[in-house]
């Protein structure tokens, strides 16, 4: 049977791995190659990015979620990324490690060995009773396998510096994944990090509420996209033209309903970040939207 997910990407061929057709400053051309393709129109079909994995049917943030998300047809793979008390990157998503493990504590207290020695998976459901917390290095490894099928939205989590992101990049570069990579923060300090230690790979501030001249921030910034949340837009919706006539692009987060999708089409948002990445699949398969 047919993937819902993947028959609406195949109508749109150059929609994986879609965010910008103008690059911003700093980002070499040969990462920017696998990212180029057009900005939407209002009613054309948004790229999907799953939200920490597939958490509609897996533990956030586990092999197991990414896992699910790569198996509906996900275009990316959103995840968030910490720092460990010895400066390791994991993969976690809250400053503790409470509600979603069978551990107590900050991340940034404990070891890299001791966050993944912790349970993340019996919390969602016994069957995923074992599931641990992964390093950066086994989310590499995970998209790594699919051989060019999903791109990662790695959001940095905390203030990170140069020398970790350097750190960090490594992993990347061991693996072949540098043009699969896409980095994402609320954080200044950690974007000017990127932009210093690895400018070659592309960058998305997020911000829940719009600055008020977004072009001008993202292009001061070097960064090719803004993501928001759907309030953002609702009183300001021009700024999704003002961001693709600087050719920049804008994703919203995180959106599981139908009328936010169909707002989010309606918009001309180029990608969506979801906890369902098969009910959104289906959705734009089903809907068929115009443009």
């Amino acid at each position: 049977m047919t993937n819902p997910l993947r028959a609406a990407s195949a109508v749109l061929a150059t929609m994986t791995t879609v965010l910008v057709l103008v690059l911003a400053p700093g980002t070499s051309s040969a990462t920017a190659a696998t990212l180029m393709g057009p900005l939407r129109q209002p009613g054309e079909p948004a790229f999907i990015a799953s939200h920490r994995g597939d958490r509609a049917t897996a533990p956030e943030n586990t092999v197991p979620a990414f896992e699910a998300a790569i198996a509906q047809g996900a275009d990316f793979v959103e995840t968030d990324v910490r720092l460990s008390a010895d400066g390791v990157a994991v993969i976690m998503h809250d400053a503790t490690v409470d509600r979603t493990t069978t551990g107590r504590g900050a991340v940034s207290d404990l070891t890299a060995a001791e966050l993944t020695a912790l349970d993340a998976g019996s919390w969602y459901a016994p069957r995923f009773a074992g599931a641990r917390v992964p390093l950066f290095a086994d989310f590499l490894d995970v998209i790594r396998s699919t051989r060019g099928a999903v791109t990662a939205l790695v959001e940095l989590k905390g203030r990170w510096e140069p020398a970790d992101v350097e750190r960090m990049v490594a992993d990347i570069r061991l693996r072949g994944l540098e043009d699969r990579i896409v980095f994402a923060s609320f954080s200044m300090t950690s974007l000017d990090a990127l932009r210093a230690a690895a400018p070659e790979f592309p960058r998305v501030l997020i911000r829940r509420v719009l600055p008020i001249d977004p072009v001008a921030v993202a292009e001061r910034l070097g960064v090719i996209a803004l993501m928001t949340r759907p309030s953002a837009l609702r009183d300001r919706p021009e700024v999704v033209t003002e961001l693709h006539r600087a050719g920049l692009g804008i994703l919203l987060y995180t959106l599981n309903t139908e009328k936010r999708w169909r707002d989010a089409l309606d918009w001309g948002i180029d990608g969506i970040v979801t906890d369902d990445c098969a009910a959104l699949g289906t959705w734009i398969s089903e809907a068929k939207p115009e443009t």
